[in-house]
């Protein structure tokens, strides 16, 4: 009996959680309530704690299940990850795979919710350690693959990171990917050239 409880209770978490997904994308979380975000996918307070711990727990696991409604970006560091492809051609097709106009809700939503992490550190602390960490470690061991020392690596990775992070920023506010494209090209040819000076250094 409790295999097909515990079945459906999955289930319905997941229809919540793909509403919630649609409900964020389309509006955002600065004036979300436990109580307003209930309404608007038809459920209550009490049963979106139940399944989802807290608010706070709850916008982190929609930003997370956002990230599955893009291709690109969930796919992102398995191509990065390839050694088969020179490591110079896998920075500019990330930053293509980044700069992707489809790819401009989530990127709203993630800079949305990395704000007001910002803000309020301890309620989502888990966030921001994931934040912090995931993109350098996976460019980082990218770089250590492709034969950079790991000081080395850790450096360039938080350049990377960050230069793709200001860019994704640039492109929300500007709206005009012809101009950012115009700064982003040269400023992709010169991490690239450092990184595979690097590469070939070591």
């Amino acid at each position: 009996m409790d295999q097909p409880q515990t079945a459906v209770a999955t289930d319905r978490r997941q229809e919540l959680l793909e509403r919630i997904v649609d409900h964020v994308l389309e509006h955002g979380i600065a004036r979300v309530t436990l109580r307003g975000l209930a309404a608007a996918v038809g459920s209550n307070n009490r049963m979106l704690l139940y399944y989802f711990d807290s608010l706070e727990a709850l916008i982190v696991t929609a930003l997370q299940a956002s990230e599955h409604r893009f291709t690109g970006m969930t796919s992102l560091f398995g191509g990065f990850a390839d050694a088969s492809v020179p490591i110079g051609r896998r920075i500019r097709v990330a930053w293509a795979t980044i700069a992707d106009p489809d790819n401009r809700p989530f990127h709203r939503l993630f800079f949305e919710i990395f704000g007001l992490a910002g803000f309020e550190r301890e309620r989502f602390a888990e966030l921001l350690g994931v934040i912090g960490t995931e993109w350098v470690d996976n460019v980082a061991g990218a770089y250590r693959a492709a034969g950079i020392g790991a000081q080395d690596a850790e450096v360039l990775a938080h350049e990377t990171v960050a230069l793709w992070r200001g860019f994704q920023a640039t492109l929300l506010s500007l709206e005009d990917d012809a101009v950012v494209a115009r700064a982003a090209d040269p400023a992709m040819d010169a991490l690239v050239a450092r990184v595979e000076a690097a590469a070939t250094r070591s």
